[in-house]
């Protein structure tokens, strides 16, 4: 199959988990990586190597192993950095996940002043197909101001629709927040575009990118003018990282003008009974001991997909997305959600299977070792406007193979007879 990444084999033996067989004896066949990746021997090393020999507090302890996980840490951001070609390493934030990097952004706005802050009678525009973590943050940011919250609505194939982008995004618009690539119908939407529109009126631009950091080539860098986001914000534990750690690059100018998130340790220059200053960033947004260990992990785990290549595992990404579309269309009574052109999408595709309900077809394939995700995906607004409750998703990887696709449609195939569908 053209496009598949042509170290395959070698790739998965970089994954220990992915030896294992299941109950009844079946492989595992993995297919649930939009929830989270799994990770490369190389990572798990890298973070067992720092526990048993460096392990430490940074920036506090005067003593080697301090100096040594200080060094650790800050490389870590260094790699974050280069990963997603950032202009200024400062400019790169770690917070615990990307949810919690998207409360920082609409919190710190909440209480901003000057030319950020929001009012009432303001705007904020977000998508329907956006994952909760970009919804309820702007949510209570617009209770709490007076302010309004708006959203581009989906067309039937599910993409956004930009009829009224210029009615959408106006002079009221303070923010424009959006996912670059949707979790549950594997969008990839037109963030230049947007971006460019949402710059023409002085709004800032916030792009959630953990689906798109995991699959395609970031370049902040190359993003030039109008068109870069001024936040961008993606998880680890989706970019064959380790959980409680994500990323959230802001412009300078904007991160500086930001109030802070959290107060305590490491985040201020100075503190009397009276008042406090704050530190420069990246420290601003880093208060109290962080997670060392899980920003050690991450940076080799951005240094992991650096090497095989983002435009290789994307292009890997597409074929096998395309050759899933070809099997899952194949099954009858089902429907796919969202594009079905391949090159419009990501690698997670949510589907139901008429007159079965998703957790029954999840808990069929589980018994044939097939992991897949059931529920609404923590996009519940994306599943009203296709009029389902919940759907079933499967996603790939740079370490996912055709066979492994095969598996899913004999699978659902199955499904389909134990039910007695059709």
């Amino acid at each position: 199959m053209d496009g598949l990444l042509p170290e395959l084999e070698v790739i998965r033996k970089d994954f220990p988990i992915l030896e294992r067989q299941l109950a009844g004896g079946f492989p595992l066949v993995y297919l649930d990586s939009a929830n989270t990746s799994q990770k490369p021997q190389v990572v798990i090393d890298t973070m067992v190597d720092h526990l048993e020999h460096h392990n430490a507090n940074i920036s506090r302890a005067m003593h080697q192993l301090g100096s040594e996980s200080t060094e650790a840490f800050e490389a870590a951001r260094d790699r974050v950095a280069a990963f997603i070609k950032a202009p200024d390493r400062d400019e790169v934030i770690f917070t615990k996940n990307a949810t919690e990097a998207l409360n920082l952004v609409a919190n710190s706005l909440s209480w901003a002043t000057g030319d950020l802050a929001v009012a009432a009678g303001d705007e904020i525009v977000i998508t329907e197909m956006e994952h909760h973590s970009n919804i309820v943050p702007w949510q209570l940011l617009t209770e709490r101001k007076g302010a309004s919250l708006r959203w581009f609505g989906l067309t039937d194939d599910g993409r956004l629709d930009l009829s009224n982008i210029d009615e959408l995004i106006n002079e009221r618009t303070k923010v424009v927040s959006l996912t670059w690539v949707s979790n549950m119908l594997g969008t990839i939407n037109p963030v230049a575009r947007i971006a460019a529109r949402a710059h023409e009126v002085g709004a800032i631009v916030v792009v959630d990118a953990s689906q798109a950091a995991p699959q395609l080539p970031v370049d902040l860098q190359s993003m030039e003018g109008a068109s870069r986001p001024d936040v961008l914000v993606f998880t680890g534990h989706k970019v064959v990282g380790p959980t409680g750690i994500g990323v959230l690059w802001g412009r300078r100018e904007v991160l500086d003008a930001l109030p802070p998130f959290h107060g305590g340790g490491e985040m201020i220059e100075t503190v009397t009974m009276q008042r406090s200053t704050y530190a420069q960033i990246p420290h601003k947004f880093e208060a109290g001991t962080p997670p060392i260990i899980e920003a050690i992990g991450l940076g080799a785990a951005v240094d992991y997909l650096d090497h095989v290549g983002l435009d290789a595992i994307h292009a890997h990404e597409q074929a096998l997305t395309g050759y899933a579309l070809e099997g899952l269309t194949s099954v009858p009574g089902l429907r796919v959600l969202g594009p079905l052109d391949a090159a419009s999408r990501g690698g997670a595709i949510s589907f139901e299977l008429e007159g079965v309900h998703p957790h029954d077809i999840a808990q069929v394939l589980d018994s044939r070792g097939i992991a897949v995700r059931a529920g609404h995906h923590c996009a519940k607004p994306a599943h009203a406007r296709f009029g389902v409750q919940a759907s079933t998703r499967m996603s790939s990887y740079l370490y996912t193979t055709p066979t492994e696709i095969d598996a899913l449609v004999d699978g659902l195939n199955y499904t389909r007879s134990y039910f007695k569908v059709g």
